[in-house]
């Protein structure tokens, strides 16, 4: 299973600051069953063991910094220790699933039903890959539709997605990126798209680059960008592996509650 998945997602791959591959778990123990799961936190252990899954593969490192402790006194050592305790191994596909084709990006544009998608900002090396992607929509729409797509497309979130751009503006070629996207900021403006679909947004560079005639702006929560890689993922671990593959519906976005602000209130 560690061969087939580094096989599709080349830890080489990877960013050099990523920690990416097998976490914990026996290389050559057999695995039946698999969750799919964005985040490895206490609640998607919970629901692997449930499960009664033999490996989770996720998309966000659990140990990407170093540690001087896995006691099961701190947060990722209790997580470290349950797995093994119940000999549920771990696996990390993280920026070397980004990059993939198909890869976490190719994912999110099939949401939108993007066509003739092409890498957003592709490897120097291989120009097939990289992260990011560009297509164009089966139909133009203007901004405020593609965010009413945009949200009912994506899994539900207290985030939502926001747009910024003049809700009037007619959109047909798309930009998206998985997870946090802002660096490709520029890329989006250079690739020609009418508007960008990624995460984590910051004020700054969100508001210079609308200023500065770039592309429309699609915010959506980090999670739920990188949630339809999962279906992927589980699709080619059934077909390839003959396994069991579970995807985690569970929302480990963050922020949990969401309220429009009131125009009545006093500034």
């Amino acid at each position: 299973m560690v061969a087939a998945l580094d096989r599709r997602y080349p830890p080489a791959r990877a960013q050099d600051w990523d920690r990416v591959g097998l976490v914990l778990g026996e290389p050559d123990a057999p695995v039946r069953r698999v969750l799919c799961v964005v985040d490895c936190v206490p609640e998607t252990v919970a629901e692997a063991l449930a499960q009664r899954a033999d490996l989770i593969v996720a998309h966000h490192p659990l140990l990407l910094r170093g540690v001087s402790s896995v006691a099961p006194t701190t947060y990722k050592g209790r997580i470290v220790h349950d797995l093994i305790r119940s000999g549920v191994a771990l696996y990390v596909a993280h920026t070397n699933a980004d990059v993939a084709n198909p890869g976490v990006s190719d994912a999110l544009a099939a949401r939108l039903g993007l066509r003739d998608l092409r890498p957003l900002s592709a490897l120097a090396d291989d120009p097939a890959l990289g992260l990011g992607r560009v297509g164009e929509l089966p139909a133009p729409l203007t901004l405020a539709e593609l965010t009413r797509v945009a949200a009912r497309a994506l899994p539900p979130t207290a985030w939502g997605v926001r747009a910024a751009g003049e809700p009037d503006r007619v959109v047909r070629t798309v930009a998206v990126c998985g997870g946090s996207g802002d660096s490709l900021l520029a890329a989006a403006a250079a690739a020609g798209a009418d508007a960008y679909l990624t995460a984590d947004l910051r004020h700054h560079p969100a508001s210079e680059h609308v200023a500065g005639g770039g592309p429309a702006l699609l915010d959506a929560a980090h999670w739920a960008t990188e949630r339809p890689w999962l279906d992927d993922l589980a699709g080619w671990l059934a077909a390839t592996a003959g396994v069991t593959a579970v995807v985690s519906d569970l929302d480990t976005d963050p922020w949990t509650l969401h309220a429009p602000s009131d125009p009545r209130s006093p500034s």
